[in-house]
């Protein structure tokens, strides 16, 4: 959502170039039958005349850190000279005012893969560019770069404005709009992209969106979209269960949307929205095109009970790890696991770099957990990486029901390993950021099992990788 100052809705002023009849769609809102003849004329140039491009194409255009130095105020939006365009479909809706003077359009009605938002100065968009119109954005003369310096959301503007912050691009004005953004006869059905919290990232932005098994925040209860204390949008947490714990995200719902004073539904189900992010960019949101995408009618889920759990609360940092219960084992080299701590969060760490060994497999292994109590038990774990080796999976992460607690029996135990999301996998060049495994099912084990974190590398070959491990839990259902 746009969270700029906002201004009381303007009558949207039709002019002759949109030469507009309209019908009654689903008895919800006008949309026109007929483009007229200079919007359609307009079209056929452009088809004629211009190259179709890609989004990530038109995206890429745009640089928001030419200097290489982490600085965004040296950003110059991109100006479009050449002759293309892009097609895309309106994945947002103004209707109920919860988006203000902008547009999201993605790259395909369904399974997108990328999408862009645009500015306008204009209301009521959703007259002229309803949910699911197709539309040829005619990008020559146009600017690429960004609303707000820093947002990462690639936006399409009509002009640009620069201050301390970089440069930025501004909305299409009236004639800008009704020259460059034309639509087709074609409205398709948007089908929501299926996804998990964890999965979204800057790709989704723009995107519509479906969650599943998601429920509002239990102290939500009461409450209505909108606090009537805040000024231009409310943050309200939606919540999924997650074995032990939930994995939340944030439902932001602007002052000028007319459904702000309806309750929040308090059960379990779905719910379909744009995927955007807050106003200084810090975080994804979900924004409402209707409350009609919210289907939450079923009951709440329930947590797992915890089994076993480990936080690395009490580490120190810098000193080989011993914490109660575990094992920490040095199969070659002489390194063994280290306790870290930074910001006040505490966990284990291996690396091979210093060591001077041209070989380092170093084991930490959980105590015995109790896998019959529950029918199914579930791991899971975070980890995170720095310094990695292109092709070097640093981790391994194993199971054994037969070990017998013994360093010496460590090697003659049966282990299998078990397939996780590493921060590797999850994102290569994505440094100090953990990763949460994913659910390990563990429920075709039985008696007691032990779980381990294999590191292999080697300091002289310059398999060095550094790994963080932490959150390990086991939760059973």
């Amino acid at each position: 959502m746009n969270n700029s100052i906002k201004f009381l809705k303007l009558t949207l002023v039709l002019v002759a170039s949109f030469t507009i009849t309209s019908c009654v769609q689903d008895d919800d809102y006008t949309v026109p039958t007929s483009l007229g003849d200079e919007e359609n004329l307009a079209l056929e140039s452009l088809l004629t005349n211009a190259t179709e491009v890609s989004f990530d194409y038109a995206k890429a255009l745009y640089n928001s850190d030419p200097n290489d130095d982490g600085d965004n105020s040296d950003a110059i939006p991109f100006a479009v000279e050449n002759a293309i365009y892009v097609k895309g479909y309106v994945s947002s809706s103004d209707q109920t005012g919860n988006f203000y003077k902008e547009l999201y359009i993605q790259n395909s009605a369904e399974n997108p893969t990328s999408a862009m938002k645009i500015v306008l100065d204009q209301t009521d968009n959703y007259n002229q560019f309803n949910k699911g119109r197709e539309v040829y954005i005619n990008l020559t003369g146009l600017f690429i770069g960004e609303e707000r310096t820093g947002s990462g959301i690639i936006t399409l503007g009509g002009g640009t404005e620069f201050d301390q912050y970089g440069g930025t691009v501004t909305s299409l004005n009236f004639n800008q709009i009704a020259q460059k953004v034309l639509r087709s006869g074609i409205t398709e059905e948007i089908v929501p992209l299926v996804v998990s919290f964890s999965e979204i990232n800057d790709t989704h932005v723009g995107m519509f969106v479906q969650i599943d098994d998601v429920e509002f925040a239990d102290d939500l209860n009461g409450l209505r979209y909108f606090d009537p204390i805040e000024v231009y949008d409310t943050s309200r947490t939606l919540q999924v269960c997650n074995g032990f714990n939930y994995d939340e995200f944030i439902l932001e719902t602007s002052s000028f949307a007319d459904f702000k004073e309806y309750l929040l539904p308090t059960g379990n189900g779905s719910i379909k929205a744009v995927v955007s992010k807050t106003y200084d960019a810090s975080s994804y949101i979900l924004a409402l095109n209707s409350v009609d995408d919210v289907s939450m009618d079923g009951p709440r889920c329930t947590l797992a009970s915890t089994i076993f759990e480990e936080r690395f609360d009490d580490a120190v940092d810098g000193t080989d790890l011993d914490t109660t219960g575990w094992t920490n084992y040095a199969e070659a080299g002489g390194e063994l696991w280290t306790e870290q701590v930074y910001n006040s969060n505490g966990y284990a760490e291996f690396t091979a770099y210093g060591t001077g060994n041209s070989s380092n497999i170093g084991w930490l292994i959980t105590p015995g957990i109790d896998l019959d109590t529950y029918a199914t038990e579930t791991l899971a774990f975070q980890t995170e990486h720095a310094y990695p080796d292109a092709g070097h999976d640093a981790l391994e992460v194993l199971i054994s029901t037969d070990w017998d607690g013994t360093t010496a029996g460590v090697t003659s135990a049966t282990w299998t390993v078990l397939e996780f999301t590493s921060s590797l996998e999850a994102d290569f060049e994505s440094w100090y950021t953990f990763t949460n495994s994913g659910n390990i099912d563990l429920s075709s084990y039985s008696g007691t099992g032990y779980i381990a974190f294999r590191y292999t590398g080697s300091d002289t070959s310059n398999l060095n990788t550094t790994m963080h491990v932490d959150n390990v839990a086991v939760f059973g259902e």
